[in-house]
């Protein structure tokens, strides 16, 4: 089995200093299974590629760990095909050989360690059960581009049900960040370890997965098969992600909000983005409208007096919002009539729920911009591709128009909690990529006062499903 890293940041060949291995000199090390080979097929200032070898011992690899395999019949541990595809190995393999890397340390080169550079990683060949769908579902959310070639089986097609793929993710990540990936993730697709499961596994999973699996919307399935199913650890992991889950203290997210409040105020910037995109909402003749991050319900109040929106669902991810919501638009007192047009409920953006289904619309109002980009991944599956609307009428704030308040310092963003602004350029390449990924047209908009060098405060996409799409 192979893995090759490859990069083109200048000078390329800085990865031998990332991965404390010489470009220039093939290297050794041996494993309990067999030996590791580390070697550099190419390496120039534009493009150095690093791959790691697994050559496995089928002797060593059944000595001593009869019971490894007992769940493939009396004949497992002779007839497999874990000397010939990427598993549980090249995880212990790249902790090995690539260890001083994965935790980020390069005495010659500490600032790369820590700075994200494109990266491409091909593995060949990797089992997964589960399929393509649940191969994407992995790594996507994390923000890779992915590349699969199904192989046939002693004469299956791949499309007969053969779980072997070439494998092939690019990103800009960090180095540390794209071998933890792997180093998790291998034995997930393979859904087998070749070594006994113990607590100490729960601790390498949470240390290898920290700032990305407790928001992965897998994690739950990520934790199962990286444990071997063993329940007790399971649920100890996902007790231990879940408790990353504190929730915002509400005193702090008023202060923040009304920092932005304060900043926005004098444009009555909130005030036209709400205006701005009920008229989008109105021009896109829904009836049924989801308003996803909903807050206090400035939108859905809006909404609620057109009688032309028929069905009207507001859901955030803080109870207390919610509560505020329902103080605002009075339900307890609606007649009911109108108390049976709207509905809040308590979700996430970032995973997959029924409810958010069979909507003409929804609106997306200064929500993305709060998503780290795992969970800005999964925010695209969740709203594009399962609830699905006819038309979406997302906003999100303009970076280039900061520099217009003086108030605020260069390189803040306008609210604490905001993970990225983007520029105009930024916003237009993500949302047209969203829109050719899962089949929408989109058009841009500007809202607020429209500076002629930096654009305006505020800008909106408006996706509208193809006419060709179902």
């Amino acid at each position: 089995m192979i893995l090759t890293i490859r990069t083109t940041h200048r000078p390329a060949t800085d990865l031998g200093y990332l991965l404390h291995k010489n470009p220039a000199r093939a290297q050794s090390f041996a494993q309990s299974f067999g030996e590791a080979h580390v070697f550099y097929p190419e390496a120039s200032d534009g493009a150095c590629t690093a791959a790691l070898l697994l050559d496995v011992d089928p002797v060593a690899l059944v000595r001593g760990r009869r019971d490894t395999w007992s769940e493939s019949g009396p004949l497992g541990q002779y007839v497999n095909d874990r000397p010939y595809v990427a598993s549980s190995f090249l995880s212990v393999a790249i902790s090995d050989v690539f260890g001083s890397a994965m935790a980020a340390r390069s005495k010659e080169r500490p600032e790369l360690a820590t700075t994200a550079i494109p990266l491409t990683a091909h593995v060949a060949v990797i089992p997964c059960r589960g399929g393509e769908a649940f191969l994407r579902r992995l790594f996507e959310p994390l923000g890779y581009h992915v590349v699969t070639t199904q192989h046939p089986l002693g004469g299956v097609e791949p499309s007969e049900g053969s779980r072997y793929f070439t494998v092939e993710i690019s990103a800009e990540k960090r180095l540390s960040d794209l071998l933890a990936h792997l180093y998790v993730l291998i034995p997930v697709l393979d859904d087998h370890k070749h070594y006994w499961v113990g607590p100490e596994e729960v601790e390498k999973l949470l240390r290898h997965g920290e700032g990305w699996l407790s928001s992965h919307p897998e994690r739950e399935e990520i934790a199962r098969r990286y444990l071997r199913h063993r329940r007790s650890l399971v649920d100890d992991a996902i007790a231990r992600l879940t408790a990353e889950e504190a929730p915002v203290d509400e005193a702090v997210e008023q202060e923040r909000n009304a920092e932005e409040d304060t900043l926005e105020r004098p444009l009555s910037l909130n005030e036209q983005r709400l205006a701005t995109v009920l008229a989008a909402l109105r021009g896109s003749e829904a009836r049924r409208v989801l308003d996803v991050g909903c807050g206090e319900g400035q939108l859905l109040r809006l909404l609620l007096e057109d009688p032309r929106f028929e069905e009207i669902v507001g859901m955030d991810v803080s109870y207390r919002a919610l509560e505020a919501a329902a103080g605002r638009l009075r339900l307890d007192r609606l007649p009911p009539k109108r108390r049976e047009r709207i509905r809040l409920i308590h979700g996430s953006v970032v995973y997959r729920d029924a409810r958010l289904t069979g909507f003409d619309a929804a609106a997306v109002v200064e929500v993305i911009e709060h998503l780290d980009p795992p969970r800005l991944a999964a925010f695209e599956r969740v709203i594009f591709e399962f609830a699905r609307p006819t038309t979406v009428v997302l906003t999100t704030p303009n970076a280039e128009y900061n520099s217009r308040w003086p108030s605020l310092p260069a390189g803040r963003f306008r609210h604490r909690d905001h993970r990225f602004e983007w520029t105009r350029t930024e916003f237009a390449r993500w949302s047209h990529r969203v829109g050719e990924r899962f089949g929408y047209l989109v058009r841009h908009a500007p809202i607020g006062h429209e500076d002629p060098d930096v654009g305006a405060p505020t800008q909106m996409a408006i996706f509208t499903r193809s006419a060709t799409d179902g």
